[in-house]
């Protein structure tokens, strides 16, 4: 870092002119500690880019800096949100958008300077005055008729991060163009506020909890009355967010027996909030203490979902998506789509029932996108999102766990009898870290050289670089929010796939040199 005067001197610019008047004291002091300290790695991570749209939204760690989370990259944002709806929306006589946020530090904060900003711009606001899920959102979004919402959550992330994650007018996640709009129209500074007859109004509405459990249980596939009587009783780790407030009142609506960890909606995460076996001790030593017959776990914003079996066990968050697919094929035919990186089990389960699979590149937007495209009856990502599009088009753990526990009703089957109904992969999951000047691209299209004249490889690029091999895959992608590659690899044992991992990392290592 050092040695890249360059990038240092272009840092030390850009950081130069947040030491004025128009920001606020202590982001003018935390910019003038990072300039005064010999160790630039803080300027250049704060100030190396601008914050770029990535899966749905703008993400990043909170603190000073055009590359962080803070008043004025949200506000600008927000801003380009404005004008991008009024351009698309000119006919409408009122523009409206509804605004959420979790318990994250700072959520609240920076959901009321949207809802300023909407108002000052015209825009009538619903905005939550208490934190929501980020289904939730989306389902207002459509039962108000709104043209586009914003949600305040970093999702699976630590706790120093978070997000501002913008929805169109049918409650999907913009797309990446789309996005890129919003910023274009932002970096413009084109501000045309409305005078003061015109300023948008607030409106506060505390149902949505009810109404959206009650739209779950409405649909179709959702057995109420086998969950019923199945009698579960389960463990729920809620990780100190907005779970702790929604699953309770759902728990209850099924006739689900539970015992809450993490229940209290403080923000303050008990462990790492990403649901991967290294970071659930807890509820897994608690399910397997006896007495339950599963144990929940979700992401802080309640759209990721992952199992434990009842005998402690992971499930594999890699197996929400294959085991509600396979209940839902068993009662409609049609194709299924996931990401590039989630497991292969998914494509067998859907042959296995005579229908076609597809993949999408990593996002909830492209897997939607490619859902819409091929008629595709379910979908979602290997990290435990569960899109339905009988609900709506966006992952939803409230839909993912009405369905799951409907399978297990109707079979009559634990979690690891249903478990070994499906083929068994092992996905291991690496990362590569780079400098922010490492030009990620040019590696990913020497791996694809390297690799596309194989055989037995088949390469797909549409998102960084996917290598298929007849009984294994590994796929190499940019991280749109940090200067890291991700290196996903599946095969039929852990040891197989993080050889194959590692190989590839390895490959990339020599790259660099």
């Amino acid at each position: 870092m050092d040695n890249n005067v360059a990038l240092i001197a272009q840092c030390e610019a850009k950081a130069k002119q947040w030491l004025t008047p128009d920001f606020d004291e202590t982001t003018r002091k935390a910019v003038q500690a990072m300039l005064d300290n010999a160790d630039k790695t803080e300027l250049v991570e704060s100030f190396y880019r601008d914050l770029e749209f990535g899966t749905g939204g703008l993400r990043g760690i909170m603190g000073a800096g055009t590359n962080r989370m803070n008043i004025y990259t949200v506000g600008m944002a927000t801003q380009g949100f404005a004008n991008y709806l009024k351009k698309n929306f000119k006919d409408r006589e009122q523009i409206s958008t509804v605004v959420c946020y979790d318990c994250r530090n700072n959520s609240d904060l920076y959901a009321r300077t949207v809802a300023n900003i909407f108002s000052a711009n015209g825009i009538k606001v619903y905005l939550f005055d208490e934190m929501r899920p980020t289904p939730e959102c989306s389902f207002a979004i459509r039962h108000f008729g709104a043209q586009g919402g914003v949600n305040l959550t970093a999702s699976h992330n630590p706790r120093q991060w978070n997000a501002l994650k913008l929805l169109n007018h049918e409650g999907e996640f913009l797309t990446k163009d789309d996005g890129n709009a919003v910023l274009a129209m932002a970096e413009k500074e084109d501000f045309d506020y409305a005078d003061v007859d015109h300023i948008g109004t607030y409106r506060k509405d505390d149902s949505f909890d009810d109404r959206h459990i009650e739209a779950v249980l409405a649909l179709d596939l959702v057995d109420t009355e086998a969950i019923r009587k199945r009698g579960f009783r389960v463990v729920v780790d809620a990780i100190n967010s907005v779970g702790g407030v929604i699953l309770p009142k759902f728990l209850d609506r099924l006739g689900v027996g539970y015992t809450i960890l993490n229940g209290e909606a403080n923000g303050d995460f008990a462990h790492n909030p990403e649901p991967l076996e290294k970071n659930l001790g807890g509820i897994m030593g608690e399910v397997a203490a006896g007495g339950y017959d599963l144990g929940i776990v979700v992401d802080p914003d309640v759209d990721r979902l992952a199992f434990i079996q009842e005998d402690g066990k992971m499930y594999g968050e890699e197996y929400t998506l294959v085991s509600v697919a396979d209940y839902i094929l068993d009662h409609v035919k049609g194709a299924t789509v996931s990401n590039l990186s989630s497991t292969r089990a998914l494509r067998d389960v859907t042959e296995r029932h005579g229908c076609q699979y597809f993949a999408s590149a990593v996002g909830e937007v492209n897997v939607t996108t490619k859902m819409k495209e091929v008629g595709a009856v379910i979908g979602g990502e290997g990290n435990g999102g569960v899109i339905y599009p009988e609900s709506h088009y966006g992952r939803d753990a409230l839909v993912g766990i009405a369905l799951f526990l409907s399978s297990l009703a109707q079979k009559g089957l634990t979690c690891s009898e249903l478990r070994k109904t499906f083929p068994t992969y092992y996905i291991a999951k690496n990362r590569i870290d780079l400098t922010p000047d490492t030009d990620m691209d040019a590696i990913l299209g020497k791996v694809k050289e390297r690799f596309g004249s194989m055989d037995d490889v088949r390469v797909t690029d549409i998102d960084g670089v996917k290598l298929d091999f007849p009984t294994k895959w590994v796929h190499l992608r940019k991280s749109n929010t940090e200067p890291i590659m991700r290196v996903y690899s599946e095969a039929a044992t852990m040891e197989e796939a993080d050889a194959l991992g590692k190989e590839l990392m390895d490959v990339v290592y020599e790259m660099t040199k």
